[in-house]
């Protein structure tokens, strides 16, 4: 605000100090310091970085750092976060992701493109190119064993209730046909190493099997993030139809409590530590040789503490394993003890605060099956 008179910069923060606007118009994150003066919404420093990229829609200024002359401070107070979003958001459908400051960039990026850029919120009824029940294109897929990308069709639809992929372009049969109640996806970039990097996980036989994949094109892949909720959404209002749409959302994608290296021993709880990739994807506890691995070695079911679940911070005294990491961790279960370690304090932490959120969870019936089978399998 260098610069500005003084009537203008006391204007300016009346309008920024509303509560409407104490918050990322686009991601959620608390206090913005920036704005757009075009669009009137308060964002923050990240999704100031996105509206740049667009300057025929978007032009942008700091709170702090710029002049805002009386023109723009009033149409400021004129929209604002609340105004804006009820003209750009007025028509999101349920199932369509809204990402919040934690979620990657093709994710923010995707969505603040959507509502200003393409508009696709703001009329009801509008026809999106993941709403009507059926997708099918190229994803660039991870070999399971050569750990090559290559191009794969991929068909979503509604109808049969899957997702399918082929090896050929011209194959008949599909490499693999999996329903689509038993689905996840969550964007990885990082772990994949592309920006548009898709983890697309499902259940067979009760076991985890992961897919990775991406496409070249931010929208695309975004878009086919959306279709497979969107197809989720109305499979489960069939399957469960006394159920609210808020709770049917919440059973679509989810993204992982949390991801990392520790090391394990096994049962004896005397053999050698050894070094894995873990995946806590709600109740279920995966570990892989590797992050990219498309089977797990092996799953721990976490259950609720009123179950005879807990998670304590070390290892009982007298462990013999071999470790060559020292913050331990163990898991309690009514049959056995797990025990992890990690390599700095701080992995421990957030290892022990992940376990401790699904322990405080009551569980639900169908979480009391998967226990079951667990348990049936060991």
């Amino acid at each position: 605000m260098a610069g500005g008179n003084e009537r203008s910069m006391k204007a300016l923060k009346e309008v920024w100090k509303r509560a409407e606007n104490s918050f990322c118009a686009d991601c959620g994150k608390p206090d913005p310091d920036w704005a757009s003066s075009t669009l009137g919404v308060f964002i923050c420093l990240s999704c100031s970085g996105i509206h740049r990229n667009i300057p025929s829609i978007s032009k942008v200024k700091s709170l702090k750092m710029d002049f805002w002359d009386d023109a723009q401070v009033q149409f400021l107070a004129k929209h604002g976060n609340a105004v804006t979003k009820a003209i750009y958001e007025a028509h999101i459908p349920i199932y369509y992701y809204q990402p919040t400051y934690n979620d990657c960039q093709v994710l923010r990026e995707q969505w603040i493109r959507a509502k200003y850029e393409r508009k696709e919120f703001t009329e009801p009824g509008k026809q999106l190119p993941y709403s009507d029940g059926v997708k099918e294109g190229i994803l660039w897929k991870r070999g399971r064993d050569n750990g090559q990308f290559l191009p794969r069709k991929f068909l979503l639809s509604e109808r049969e209730g899957c997702l399918k992929y082929f090896t050929k372009q011209d194959a008949k049969e599909p490499k693999i046909n999996v329903k689509i109640d038993v689905i996840n996806a969550t964007f990885q970039p990082e772990k994949i190493g592309n920006a548009n990097g898709l983890q697309i996980s499902y259940l067979k036989d009760n076991k985890t099997r992961n897919i990775f994949v991406y496409h070249e094109s931010g929208k695309e892949v975004v878009d086919w993030f959306n279709a497979i909720r969107s197809v989720q959404f109305h499979y489960l209002k069939v399957a469960f139809p006394i159920a609210s749409d808020n709770e049917i959302k919440n059973r679509l994608t989810r993204n992982f409590l949390k991801e990392g290296y520790m090391e394990k021993t096994g049962p004896k709880q005397r053999e050698a530590f050894k070094k894995r990739w873990f995946t806590l994807d709600h109740r279920r506890l995966m570990y892989f040789k590797g992050p990219l691995d498309a089977f797990a070695k092996g799953e721990v079911f976490v259950g609720s503490g009123e179950n005879g679940y807990s998670v304590q911070k070390g290892l009982p005294s007298g462990t013999q394993g071999n470790f060559s990491w020292h913050y331990g961790i163990t898991i309690v279960t009514p049959d056995r003890e797990y025990l992890f370690t990690c390599e700095t304090e701080s992995d421990q932490l957030e290892w022990i605060r992940a376990f401790t959120s699904v322990i405080n969870q009551a569980m639900t019936p169908q979480e009391y099956a998967i226990e079951a089978y667990f348990k049936f399998k060991s």
